[in-house]
């Protein structure tokens, strides 16, 4: 009889965990606090598939340039200091990754595990008809405003047999709505996607529903974990002990609440802002996704919507939404894509991206014989998933992993 496996986190991390691990065989429990499924940081995030666009936030220069951020009134960093040592260590540690080697090393990680990502997406897409999420192969470009990030940018494409730099002129003339948008430039990358991760998370959802092998637990929050002689035993549901053979932690940036003695868990939320912005037909969106790079601002259309997403605020475990940080948005979009969208109908939204220091996912066995975490996605949650989750259910099944699993281990943390 097939091990039952129990997974903490219903956002789109656990779910793609529990589709990988019902594909494979085994039974599966989704135990969510929410009495939604998707519906904290997979909510509304800025729907980007970006595969190849996957250096962590932590290089040579950040520190610095973060400075520069903070003292501008338009920083798409907002810094609160805050008497919380897991805020400090966290920090402390990025500071340590800001290295030019270590960003390099961490990319190719990186890189890795969001390929095979969108090779293990495509298969559930074909072999699964994993379909109703608004999901589109639509190209990505990532626009410059200044000259000097445009020809660095130039000088160090990440995949040079799959990105084509191009004009302004070449940037209008493939998305017209960029025709009166005050960029020099851009890098293309034709093969990336986008799609609606709420949306994915309701089709994985429905699929394991109707599968007979999952069981779902909403609204109930994990208090404990109970183990014992080196293996966990249960969770604790407030007054309910769930007895577990296999436990997996994927509850995101809550996830260090349920840590176990000698289990570090280097996560704090990064949080970030999106606007969902109703397209109709007299409005000119862009259909190939955008990232500004200068300003941080990500655009996305998702069926008849326009995502915006921004900022990075390390400002604690407080999920409110900031109406300043949204109307800087909202101001800059405007400036940027006039006719995009109706912005004053936009639906506002903040959501809490659980990030490592480094930026590399904590994915893999842990000291408890088990126990695995899936944790860490930080911004490339939904990018990462399906590779994630695959990966996850071979290690769970004691098979040989798709790819090298070298630099994920949560044991090195």
């Amino acid at each position: 009889m097939a091990q039952r496996v129990c997974i903490i986190g219903g956002g789109v991390i656990g779910l793609a965990t529990a589709w990988a691990l019902v594909r494979d065989g085994l039974e599966v429990t989704v135990v969510e606090a929410r009495r939604a499924l998707g519906s904290e940081t997979s909510f509304a995030n800025g729907g980007q598939l970006s595969y190849r666009y996957v250096a962590p936030l932590a290089d040579a220069g950040v520190p610095l340039q973060a400075i520069g951020w903070m003292l501008r009134g338009d920083s798409p960093l907002k810094l609160r200091p805050r008497l919380d040592p897991a805020q400090w260590r966290w920090m402390a540690s990025f500071l340590a990754a800001c290295r030019t080697s270590v960003n390099r090393e961490n990319a190719a990680h990186l890189l890795r595990l969001a390929l095979f990502s969108q090779s293990t997406l495509k298969r559930w897409r074909e072999d699964d008809g994993l379909v109703g999420f608004n999901w589109r192969r639509n190209g990505k470009l990532v626009t410059f405003r200044n000259a000097t990030s445009f020809e660095h940018a130039r000088k160090g494409l990440a995949d040079p047999q799959q990105q084509q730099v191009l004009s302004a002129a070449e940037c209008a003339q493939l998305e017209p709505a960029l025709s009166d948008a005050p960029f020099v430039g851009a890098i293309y990358t034709p093969d990336e996607e986008v799609g609606d991760c709420h949306g994915f998370c309701q089709q994985l959802a429905a699929r394991l529903r109707a599968s007979g092998r999952c069981e779902f637990r909403l609204g109930q929050a994990v208090t404990g974990i109970r183990h014992s002689h080196g293996a966990v035993t249960a969770i604790e549901l407030g007054d309910e002990i769930l007895p577990v053979e296999q436990l997996v932690i994927a509850a995101g940036h809550r996830s260090p609440l349920l840590a176990l003695p000698g289990l570090r868990l280097p996560l704090y939320p990064l949080k970030g802002y999106s606007l969902t912005v109703p397209i109709g037909s007299e409005h000119r969106a862009p259909d190939v996704s955008i990232t500004d790079y200068d300003r941080k601002i990500v655009y996305a259309r998702i069926g008849e919507q326009l995502r915006v997403a921004a900022m990075v605020d390390i400002v604690g475990f407080d999920p409110a939404v900031d109406p300043e940080r949204l109307a800087l948005i909202r101001r800059q979009a405007r400036d940027t894509f006039p006719d995009a969208g109706n912005y004053d109908a936009a639906v506002e939204w903040a959501g809490m991206r659980p990030a490592t220091p480094t930026g590399v996912p904590l994915l893999g066995a842990t000291a408890y014989r088990n126990l695995w975490l899936n944790l860490g996605h930080g911004a490339l949650g939904f990018t990462l998933a399906c590779g994630s989750g695959q990966l996850l259910s071979e290690l769970i099944g004691k098979q040989r992993t798709s790819i090298d699993l070298h630099g994920f281990n949560p044991r090195a943390a």
